[in-house]
Parts: C-alpha cells; sequence; structure tokens
C-alpha cells in the first residue's frame, strides 16, 4: 500500500494507470462519492505492493524514486539486475516496491454506538476488542442498555466484546454525582457489581470497558479503590478490566476533567488504559485538528513515565468537524465524517492543506451565505503518522472513535503496519 496525494491536473483515470490499478479500485478503498471530482492536496490510499515502469529518456533513478514516494536504496533493492551502476536505459523496466511497515502485532479497540451489519462487518477483521457505548450507570447502581449493535456478529471474526460502562445520564453527559455515589456508598457499589456481573454472565463479554468522566477531584482516592475490587471482582471470574483516560499532561494537572484519573494507579490496576488523545478540536472551541500529533506526543510523554505502556491504548479519532469563522465563544462546530469532510471539499473546490504540526488535513471555504468555513478531519496521511507511535511508544495499540461511519482508510492504513491481535482463538477444526 502506498498514499498518493493528488496534484493539480490529476484524474482517477490517470492515477490509476500511473500505479498500475483500475478506477473501481481506487473508488472502494478510498470511498469516493464523486470520483470525477478530486481536490488538490487529498490523500489517496493506493492499494498495490508494487508497480512496473517503463524508463522514459532522462529518467534517473533519484526521479524515479522520488515522483513515486519511495527510496532509492528501496528501488535499487527491488531491482538487482542494475548492479552498482545504476544506469539506466529507455524502454527498461523497473519494479517499483510499496512494502509494508509490518511491526509485529497491535491490539485494536473500537467503540460504537450503533452500526449496520454491513458496516459491522467491514469492521470487526480489524478489531481486538469491540466496545459498544455504552450501558449507563446511575447513582443507584443500576445499569441501563444505550445501544443498538448487534455484538453476536463478533465472534464470527475473533472479537471479543466488552461491556462498556459509563456514568452517563439518560439526558446526556457525564453524571459527577452518579459516579461518586458508586464510588462512596458501599451499598450503591455493592447493586453496581451485582448488576455488571449480572451482565458479564450473559456469555457475550470479554470483560469491561469502564469510562467514568468527570469525576470530581477529591473523589480520586475513592476511584483507585473501587478500580482494586472492580479488577479483583472480574479477574477472579475470568474478565478484563480497561479503563478510559482523558489526556494528561502531568499527576497534577487540574480540572474536573483531569484529577480524579490516576495514570500511575490505573496502569497498574487495568489490563488496558484507553488515553483518549482526541478532542483538541471539538464541538464548542476554536477551528483546530481534533487530534494534533504533537498534543498525542506530549500525551504518551508523560504516560509512558508512569504506567507501562504495553498496557497503553492511544485514541485515534474517526472524524472530523466544520466550524464556522470566526469563532464565536458559545458557537457549535458541525461533526462531519472523513469521508463528508473529502466530499465537500471537491463540491466547493477548496484545496486540502496538510498541516506539519498537527499531522493532519483541513480546509477552508466560503459558503453561499458568504460565511468563512474551517473543516479539519483524518486521512490516510493522519492516521499513519499516528499507527507510527504505537511502534515508537512501544505502546499495546490504538481505539478508535467511533465506528459507526465505514472509513476503510483507517483499516488499509493499520493493515499495513501491524497485525491485529485477537483475543478470541481460532475454532477447532472438525
Amino acid at each position: 500500500m502506498t498514499i498518493y496525494v493528488v496534484r493539480q491536473g490529476d484524474t482517477l483515470s490517470q492515477i490509476a494507470r500511473r500505479y498500475g490499478t483500475d478506477t473501481d479500485s481506487l473508488i472502494y478503498a478510498n470511498q469516493l462519492q464523486n470520483p470525477d471530482t478530486l481536490s488538490v492536496g487529498q490523500a489517496l490510499v493506493i492499494p498495490v505492493e508494487q508497480v512496473t515502469y517503463t524508463v522514459r529518456q532522462g529518467n534517473t533513478i533519484n526521479a524515479i524514486a522520488r515522483a513515486y514516494g519511495v527510496e532509492a536504496a528501496a528501488l535499487l533493492s527491488a531491482n538487482p539486475a542494475l548492479g552498482t551502476g545504476n544506469r539506466i536505459y529507455p524502454g527498461q523496466t523497473l519494479q517499483i516496491p510499496f512494502p509494508n511497515e509490518q511491526s509485529g502485532p497491535a491490539v485494536v479497540n473500537g467503540y460504537i454506538t450503533g452500526a449496520s451489519e454491513s458496516v459491522l462487518r467491514a469492521t470487526l477483521p480489524y478489531l481486538t476488542f469491540l466496545s459498544p457505548f455504552s450501558f449507563r450507570a446511575d447513582g443507584y447502581g443500576e445499569l441501563a442498555a444505550d445501544n443498538s449493535v448487534d455484538t453476536a456478529l463478533s465472534a464470527d471474526y475473533r472479537t471479543a466484546n466488552l461491556l462498556t460502562v459509563a456514568n452517563l445520564m439518560e439526558s446526556g453527559g457525564f453524571s459527577s454525582s452518579a459516579a461518586h455515589a458508586i464510588l462512596t456508598d458501599q451499598d450503591v457499589q455493592d447493586n453496581f457489581l451485582e448488576n455488571l456481573l449480572s451482565l458479564l454472565d450473559g456469555g457475550e463479554w470479554y470483560g469491561v470497558n469502564l469510562d467514568f468522566e468527570y469525576v470530581w477531584p477529591f473523589d480520586r482516592g475513592s476511584y483507585n479503590q473501587f478500580l482494586r475490587r472492580l479488577a479483583e471482582t472480574l479477574h477472579g471470574r475470568g474478565y478484563i478490566l480497561v479503563t478510559a483516560l482523558a489526556p494528561k499532561l502531568s499527576d497534577t494537572q487540574s480540572g474536573l476533567l483531569y484529577s480524579a484519573h490516576d495514570y500511575a494507579a490505573q496502569g497498574e490496576i487495568a489490563d488496558y488504559c484507553i488515553l483518549m488523545t482526541y478532542e483538541w478540536g471539538y464541538t464548542y472551541g476554536p477551528a483546530m485538528a481534533v487530534s494534533p500529533l504533537d498534543k498525542v506526543r506530549q500525551v504518551l510523554d508523560y504516560a509512558v513515565s508512569v504506567m507501562p505502556a504495553g498496557k497503553i491504548l492511544m485514541g485515534v479519532p474517526n472524524y472530523g468537524y466544520n466550524w464556522t469563522l470566526p469563532f464565536v465563544q458559545g458557537s457549535a462546530a458541525r461533526p462531519v465524517t472523513n469521508i463528508g469532510a473529502v466530499t465537500l471539499a471537491g463540491q466547493v473546490g477548496a484545496d486540502i492543506r496538510f498541516d506539519q504540526s498537527a499531522q493532519s488535513p483541513c480546509f477552508r471555504y466560503t459558503d453561499g451565505s458568504g460565511r468563512q468555513h474551517e473543516v479539519w478531519f483524518e486521512d490516510a496521511r493522519s492516521l499513519q503518522a499516528k499507527f507510527r507511535l504505537v511502534r515508537e511508544y512501544g505502546l499495546a495499540g490504538v481505539s478508535i472513535w467511533n465506528l459507526n461511519s465505514l472509513f476503510r482508510t483507517i483499516f488499509y492504513v493499520l493493515e499495513s503496519m501491524y497485525s491485529v491481535e485477537k483475543a478470541l482463538p481460532a475454532p477447532q477444526m472438525s
């Protein structure tokens, strides 16, 4: 697999010929809604392993390598008949390689709130864990289902289901008071655990993914104590515990979202810790990348200093936002899918820019009412940059939020870099 960035004047058929493939393959891989309209700066996944190139007058090894985005050394290695002279001549054929960056297995968790069977079947082969979001936990320790995901499909793909529990209110938003009651009231906590175990023992769950957010700072110690009890209870029954953590930069970081999340303690207690490394660009904030790479690095730098890297699942977003400019406090950005963002760029004739610091794509346009917009999203380049951090930091893998909208690019890039670790054993041959 390789990634091609569209240039001025490119057409899909030209790109297909260049890489020895067909337009249907590119349309499918990139889910192109309007194949006749490509945007300058748009990143396309090219699902090929190598290309046969016929040398033209004036070509050099270095020029050919640059044109296809490969190293000259890799080009020479793929064509040993060239020897050490590096001499090429018109009419000669060369093999241009696009080797995968495979570097071992990775754990992949995917959150989902609702999806069709076709989306699930396209997604489950690439997941270790499926985390339907979610069961709501209230201040009495009761649990209510709040999803419509067919978890029965997971077993077909050796994907394990995690029962995801959050301190959510029925009306939406996280409840600090519900978390407080579960963490500090013995009767409520006992009821919570009884209800949780009753659900788990239904047989379709591999463990628990606990997402308690906006926990009051003074409940930090109680949260750690509760997690120890929860882990001991789950492990005693053969289940795992996964926790979700806000993206912190230090242990003393203040704020309702951060204070009660103890990285060191949760890294010790849980089997995996999901770092929610997204939402720097968010609904009610100014326009910026949802998951800028420089910010993600800062979180990982702190995280690996206090918890085992091999327990960390780095959060990866599968969405973007469309902001109306200028930003006004209290105004809301509109969420967009990654496919929707690229389609919009084509419709409005916008060039896509790739921000080197954030390692994320974005574009601006003016709508029919004369209002300016700024859109940030994810593409093959931004995902590749994020996935490389797994190898660099020695992480267990990634956790994707969320997979309601199919974005094949995620899986093409992921599969080119890692083999997905499966939690469930392969079926026994009869």
